[in-house]
């Protein structure tokens, strides 16, 4: 359980890398856009919603399965807090990983923008 745990973290670690800097590698890639912004609304939503993200629920189901303290709260609050930033207030990390998120749909709009301004397809 605490290699599944911690491939689990792995992989929501990449998700966050992939949230935070996909636009780097969506550019001419449509599809790859696509799946980029539907990841940025969701990573907007998992940090104001009320809800959490699965893949937080699953670190902390196989973290208590394999006889570690699970955490409680949100992946990236829990990580930056506890690691990088730990005297920022919870509200303040969650706020920039919204505006990290929006951020990145800036982009994706001025992209769009200038390929509507060249008169072809946006990509």
């Amino acid at each position: 359980m605490k290699l599944l745990a911690a491939l689990v973290l792995a992989i929501h670690l990449i998700w966050i890398l992939w949230v935070m800097f996909g636009t780097i590698w969506t550019r001419g890639r449509p599809w790859l856009t696509g799946f980029h912004i539907g990841c940025l609304v969701w990573g907007i939503l998992a940090e104001v919603g009320p809800w959490s993200c699965p893949l937080t629920t699953a670190e902390q189901i196989l973290e208590s399965k394999a006889g570690l303290q699970s955490y409680t709260g949100d992946c990236l609050v829990h990580y930056l807090d506890a690691i990088v930033y730990p005297h920022i207030p919870v509200s303040a990390i969650i706020w920039c990983g919204v505006a990290v998120c929006g951020l990145n749909l800036l982009i994706y709009l001025m992209r769009l923008l200038r390929a509507l301004r060249r008169g072809r397809q946006p990509g």
